[in-house]
């Protein structure tokens, strides 16, 4: 098996014609990647998701401040703010996925998922939802083959990388894969959980990726916050039935073809939107003599 399916609609056609559960196809495709048998994957998932967790658990415990000072304890701040926005189970959430995120931009162990620039968003999502709904671990390992499923169709048809299609791909596939992932941990159909997807792709297509100073801080960090939030919103529409009125095949066309046709400066190059603000280029240039103080003497 080369290549899992090419759309969600042979995905869903598999499904309904075997009877099999979304993961299974997804499972089967790993074992033959892999070489390895199904007792061999399911640890390998669990670490996976244990390091989320670990990622999680750092974000909002740790010293999370970037060399560029950028980032600065966000998680933290939030979790400890005594003016409430949101509700308990929201919060969390928002200070799950963007305390991740902030270990990746402090140079943290993370879960590329399905890159590090959105490596916030997966943890967030599946550690907010096993605790709201008391799941246990394997229906949350079988939501990430699910997550996996979809990332697998949206690069061949679109992309994953900001360098190829602009935030939409990168933070946008992951809050798609976060969807899609809590509506099947839920016991959603495959129709609802490939609407999420949908749905989640709708309200994120057309974001640029515009890193300041180039590197994977602002705004990439509140947009895994933001993309959690999406992530959600989409779950709980899709799973009450709301029809996303374009199937999930021409939405993931739309996310290659509005990336095609974005500007390279909106392409992770850090040359326009909020990196090419002035105070952007502050950043920059004070990034920049950083790295040169550091330099070793030649």
């Amino acid at each position: 098996m080369s290549l899992l399916f090419t759309d969600f609609a042979s995905w869903q056609a598999h499904c309904a014609a075997t009877g099999e559960p979304l993961f299974q196809p997804v499972l089967a495709y790993e074992i033959d990647q892999k070489g390895a048998t199904e007792a061999a994957i399911w640890p390998t998932l669990q670490r996976a998701y244990d390091v989320m967790r670990a990622a999680v658990h750092e974000g909002q415990t740790g010293n999370m401040t970037s060399r560029s000072g950028m980032i600065n304890n966000g998680a933290k701040k939030i979790a400890a703010s005594p003016v409430t926005v949101l509700s308990p189970e929201f919060k969390q959430l928002i200070v799950s996925a963007l305390g991740a995120k902030e270990v990746n931009s402090c140079m943290g162990r993370v879960v590329a998922a399905p890159t590090a620039g959105a490596s916030g968003i997966l943890p967030g999502v599946l550690t907010t939802i096993q605790k709201i709904h008391h799941l246990n671990d394997r229906k949350i390992l079988e939501g990430l083959l699910v997550a996996a499923g979809i990332a697998l169709i949206i690069e061949q048809n679109a992309s994953l990388a900001g360098a190829v299609g602009g935030c939409q791909a990168e933070t946008g596939s992951a809050a798609a894969m976060g969807a899609g992932a809590i509506v099947y941990c839920l016991g959603g159909s495959v129709e609802e959980t490939f609407a999420a997807v949908a749905i989640t792709i709708q309200c994120m297509l057309g974001l640029v990726c515009d890193p300041v100073a180039g590197l994977v801080e602002v705004p990439c960090v509140v947009r895994n916050a933001s993309a959690a939030a999406i992530a959600f919103s989409s779950a709980q529409i899709a799973i009450a039935g709301v029809d996303p009125v374009i199937p999930v095949d021409q939405c993931v066309a739309a996310l290659g073809e509005v990336g095609q046709s974005m500007e390279t400066r909106y392409k992770e190059t850090a040359l326009g939107g909020l990196a090419n603000t002035r105070r952007g280029r502050e950043i920059e240039k004070m990034v920049l003599v950083q790295d040169v103080n550091i330099l070793p003497d030649e």
